[in-house]
C-alpha cells in the first residue's frame, strides 16, 4: 500500500505569509523613512530620524537638527548644512561630496568611510582625529586636530606628486603642527617650498630636518640635507617655475637636487597608518 501523499499547501501558505510579512515590514520601514524625510524638510528638525539611503542631493538643510540621526549611505552631495547639528549622527559611508558644513557640529558623529571631498568644513566642530577614517581630500577648512598626522602628511605627498606645491606646503604645515618632531615632514615641506622659489624658507626647513635626522642617528642623511640648504642659499636668483620636481628645478639648483632627489623619491611616499 502506497504511503499517503503529504500536502505542500501548508508549507506554501507559510512561505507566502513570511514573504507578505517581510514585504509589509519593508514597506512600513520605507514609509517611516519617507515620513522622516518629510518631517526633516518641513520642520527642519529630525533628531534620531531614520534617513538611511535617502537622496538629499543639493538639499537646503542649514541649521537643521539631525543629532543622532541614522544617515548611513545617505546622499547629501552638495547639500547646504551650514550650522547643522549633527552631533552623534551616524554618517557611515554617507556622501557629503562638495557639501557646505560651515559651522556644523559633527562632534561624536560616526564618519567612517564618509565622503567629504571638496566639502567646506570651515568652523565645523569635530572630534580630535574625527576625520581620520573619512575621505576629505580637497576639503576646505580642515583643522589639523581633526585628522591624524599620517593622513595630513600623505595628503601633502599626494599634492606634491601632482605638482600642487602650494597645497602640499599647507598640508605639511598641518602635519608638522600635529607632529613637530617629524624630520620627514620638515624635509618634504622644504622641497615643496623650494618648488615655489621660497629658497630661504626651504633652506631653513632643510636645516631643521637635518638636525632632526641627526638626533635620530642618521648622520649621513643629515649631511646631505645641510649641504642642500647651503646650495639653495648660494643660488637665490635661479628660477624654479615650470616643471615641478625635476626639470627646471633640478637645472636651477643642480647640486642640491641631485643630492636630494633620492631622498625626495624616498620621502615622497605615503606613510603607513
Amino acid at each position: 500500500m502506497a504511503p499517503p501523499q503529504r500536502s505542500h499547501r501548508p508549507l506554501l501558505r507559510g512561505a507566502l505569509l513570511l514573504t507578505t510579512c517581510s514585504q509589509l515590514l519593508g514597506g512600513m520601514a520605507r514609509a517611516a523613512e519617507a515620513n522622516d524625510v518629510m518631517r526633516l524638510l518641513d520642520q527642519r528638525a529630525c533628531a534620531s530620524c531614520q534617513l538611511q539611503d535617502a537622496d538629499l542631493v543639493h538639499a537646503d538643510l542649514r541649521k537643521v537638527d539631525l543629532s543622532k540621526a541614522q544617515l548611513q549611505r545617505t546622499n547629501l552631495s552638495r547639500a547646504q548644512l551650514d550650522g547643522a547639528n549633527l552631533q552623534g549622527a551616524d554618517l557611515t559611508f554617507t556622501s557629503l561630496l562638495g557639501a557646505s558644513l560651515r559651522g556644523a557640529d559633527l562632534r561624536g558623529a560616526q564618519l567612517e568611510g564618509t565622503d567629504l571631498r571638496q566639502a567646506d568644513l570651515s568652523g565645523a566642530l569635530l572630534d580630535v582625529d574625527g576625520l581620520a577614517r573619512s575621505h576629505w581630500k580637497g576639503a576646505v577648512g580642515v583643522k589639523p586636530s581633526a585628522s591624524n598626522y599620517a593622513d595630513l602628511h600623505n595628503s601633502g605627498v599626494e599634492a606634491a606628486l601632482q605638482g600642487r606645491a602650494k597645497e602640499a606646503e599647507t598640508y605639511f604645515n598641518q602635519a608638522i603642527a600635529k607632529q613637530p618632531s617629524s624630520a620627514l615632514s620638515w624635509l618634504a615641506r622644504g622641497i615643496s617650498r623650494a618648488e615655489q622659489n621660497k629658497r630661504d624658507l626651504a633652506a631653513a626647513d632643510f636645516t631643521y630636518a637635518a638636525a632632526l635626522f641627526e638626533q635620530q642617528g642618521n648622520s649621513a642623511v643629515a649631511r646631505q640635507i645641510r649641504q642642500g640648504a647651503k646650495d639653495l642659499k648660494k643660488n637665490p636668483e635661479a628660477s624654479t617655475a615650470g616643471n615641478g620636481w625635476g626639470g627646471q628645478l633640478i637645472q636651477a639648483s643642480a647640486a642640491v637636487f641631485q643630492q636630494l632627489a633620492p631622498l625626495a623619491i624616498k620621502y615622497f611616499a605615503p606613510l603607513a597608518f
